[in-house]
């Protein structure tokens, strides 16, 4: 009996042991298998994102690389297959005790299982280290990919035959963005004087808090350079014939000038010119000075000019400056802008011009102003057919003419018109002064005026209002031969 009950308690203790070692193989087995999904999810995500496996999935893996990396790990998951397998059949398996059903013993297998597949995951690993001697895994060039590839040598940069004098020919002035005005802004009136020589100009300005305007007065100007012709026309080379253009940056077009004065290099304006702008306005302004040469017979050229911040200066308290000329960037002053309008009206036939105004014209006279008009001149072809003429506006640069014109023109004709648009300063006692020019229609003198043309082509029966700028008389006369047939 005592036999019995001790071989009773033996099966007992056994059959427990039995069933403890099955859970724990089987916690083992689920965390096994849960590190081993986790692992190749893992390694799954490190090769894709290592071979950028994204687009170009299916090109990759018919490219030989990827085929050769394939069988790389085919064998090398061969070699640790048997590696194991000889491990196994050299080391001796765990002993089991007696009594122990089959069950224990395919658990044991399982875990030798598990410790196999461990083990073939971390020399997998090992395989795609780089110090690996079976596989060494680097980044695929995409572009590399093809039947051929082309093995790419580096440029070889060979050193130019430079000559010796080369870099000496380069003049750095030339080069230089507008650097004149950063040296002129650290000089002193006296320097500026000094290194220039183009004379002082003396003015003042104030500002009218009751009626809200700028008052620019121009006393006189100094020690002026004799005159300079950039075309030979000059007859006077001894004088000048200085007057005043200013205007308040950055607005340009509403300038107002002096009077000329005849034959000097110190001549004396002392006039005084109104801006109506408001207070805080003003003080972002720049008030610009333009000191010009007069010459009835070729363009004005500009003497010198000086810019003053007006929020550097007490406006409303108002004071005298002289201030050194410096250079401008603008040799010539510009001639005036001139308004048209056009109209065709292909039923009658009529071909209609409007001169509504012009603006900042040329000064032809010496006295104060101007008395200019405009000369409307048809040609057909190469022919002068008519001519028509607006009225003369007496002492202004700035005239409003609103004057109408109408040319008999037919349909068939209107494509070879040319219209031929001269302003003339009125002048008593010889020839009219010429101030600027400017030609449309199929002998066009620029761009504005070919584009103004074309409009009225190709819309009939609406007027066409077009600013343009003058052009002097070589000019038309170079580029348009209807120029070439007006007087």
């Amino acid at each position: 009996m005592e036999d019995d009950a001790y071989c009773g308690g033996q099966i007992s203790s056994s059959f427990f042991l039995c069933q403890m070692d099955n859970y724990q193989v089987r916690e083992e087995r689920f965390w096994l298998e849960l590190t081993s999904v986790l692992v190749w999810v893992v390694v799954e995500h490190l090769l894709q994102v290592h071979l950028k496996l994204s687009a170009d999935a299916l090109e990759v893996r018919k490219c030989p690389l990827f085929k050769e990396m394939q069988i790389c790990i085919q064998i090398n998951d061969r070699n640790t297959d048997q590696e194991t397998d000889a491990e196994n059949a050299n080391s001796d398996p765990p002993p089991i005790p007696q009594g122990i059903s089959p069950d224990r013993k395919s658990s044991s297998d399982t875990s030798r299982s598990s410790y196999s597949f461990t083990r073939r995951i971390s020399n997998f690993e090992a395989i795609r280290r780089p110090s690996s001697p079976l596989l060494d895994i680097k980044p695929i060039e995409f572009w590399a990919l093809g039947s051929k590839k082309e093995i790419v040598q580096p440029k070889v940069f060979r050193k130019a035959n430079v000559p010796e004098d080369y870099f000496r020919k380069f003049e750095p002035r030339l080069y230089s963005v507008d650097s004149s005005n950063d040296d002129v802004e650290a000089l002193t009136d006296d320097e500026i004087l000094s290194k220039y020589q183009l004379g002082m100009l003396h003015f003042s300005t104030q500002y009218d808090l009751l009626h809200n305007s700028l008052i620019v007065r121009v006393i006189e100007a100094r020690d002026l350079p004799p005159p300079i012709s950039y075309d030979g026309s000059r007859q006077d080379m001894a004088h000048s014939n200085p007057y005043v253009k200013m205007c308040l940056l950055p607005d340009q077009k509403n300038s107002r000038q002096t009077g000329v004065k005849r034959k000097t290099q110190n001549p004396v304006f002392e006039e005084r010119y109104t801006f109506e702008i408001p207070f805080l306005e003003a003080q972002r302004r720049t008030l610009l000075l333009t000191v010009v040469d007069f010459d009835k017979f070729s363009r004005h050229c500009v003497i010198g000019k000086v810019t003053m911040p007006l929020n550097e200066v007490d406006l409303v308290k108002g004071g005298h400056w002289w201030k050194a000329l410096i250079p401008s960037s603008q040799n010539e002053v510009e001639l005036g802008e001139l308004l048209i309008s056009l109209n065709y009206l292909p039923s009658a036939g009529r071909l209609n011009v409007d001169i509504i105004r012009a603006k900042q014209l040329l000064q032809t006279d010496m006295s104060q102003g101007s008395d200019p008009f405009v000369k409307v001149q048809l040609v057909h072809g190469l022919k002068l057919v008519k001519t028509k003429k607006t009225s003369c506006m007496k002492g202004t640069i700035d005239p409003f003419y609103n004057e109408s014109f109408s040319f008999k023109v037919p349909v068939e004709e209107l494509e070879d018109i040319s219209l031929v648009f001269t302003v003339y300063g009125h002048n008593m006692k010889s020839s009219n002064d010429f101030v600027g020019r400017i030609v449309i229609g199929q002998y066009s003198t620029g761009g504005p005026e070919s584009t103004h043309w074309r409009r009225l082509l190709n819309v009939h029966r609406t007027s066409s209002a077009q600013w343009h700028s003058l052009r002097s008389r070589s000019e038309c006369d170079r580029v348009s031969l209807a120029s070439l047939e007006v007087t």
